[in-house]
């Protein structure tokens, strides 16, 4: 019997190739107020987080007015933007998991708009049995969105893994009993990922193909 019963996919650097559109729109934002430009850097690191952690992250400060004003452009440039691909090889590999009967789960940082939204234009949405966005609860790396998807598909911590880009994913991970797999190929540059505890550090979506066949 595999170890896992459940897979928590992130979504954004995991499955869906937007790093770039964020990171601009967020840059986009701070410039059409006038705020310091985050950097490139910068910009991907809060990938994954809430909206009101981000804006904490890259325009601290701001007043309740000024930073509606931040979140309204930012979603501004998002969907003005043509929306970002799945990473090639992820629709293949979740319908592989999902026919061989593998649970499967989405653990994101998107608001629940912009997940249904996103699932829907994929069409990976009848993949996913349950789903938890930023805006249903703590962010990460809180581990309430883990302990709640945990809670609503009745599998325990040590029989599920969650897949992410980031350190934010492999902290909430962690911080929820569950095993993390790190991919390289996302918002977090590989020797920030390293700084973190993980099961598996996948460099392409065929490594996490391969380990989830081998492993999951």
């Amino acid at each position: 019997m595999h170890p896992y019963e459940l897979i928590i996919f992130d979504w954004d650097g995991t499955l869906m190739d937007s790093t770039e559109l964020i990171a601009a729109s967020l840059q986009a934002a701070c410039a059409d107020l006038g705020l310091a430009v985050p950097s490139d850097g910068d910009a991907r690191f809060v990938i994954g987080l809430n909206l009101a952690d981000t804006l904490d992250h890259v325009a601290p400060g701001l007043d309740a007015a000024r930073q509606q004003r931040l979140v309204e452009r930012y979603r501004h440039h998002f969907l003005a933007r043509e929306e970002a691909p799945l990473f090639e090889g992820i629709p293949e590999l979740i319908a592989e998991l999902h026919q061989r009967g593998q649970r499967l789960a989405v653990a994101t940082g998107k608001a629940r708009h912009g997940l249904d939204r996103a699932l829907a234009s994929t069409g990976l949405g009848r993949f996913f049995e349950a789903t938890r966005c930023a805006d249903e609860g703590f962010s990460k790396p809180h581990p309430g969105m883990l302990l709640a998807l945990l809670d609503a598909t009745g599998v325990e911590a040590r029989r599920a893994v969650m897949v992410g880009d980031t350190t934010h994913d492999l902290e909430l991970a962690a911080n929820a009993g569950v095993d993390g797999v790190a991919v390289l190929y996302g918002a977090h540059h590989p020797e920030l990922l390293d700084t973190r505890s993980a099961v598996a550090r996948c460099a392409t979506v065929g490594e996490l193909r391969a380990w989830l066949t081998r492993s999951a």
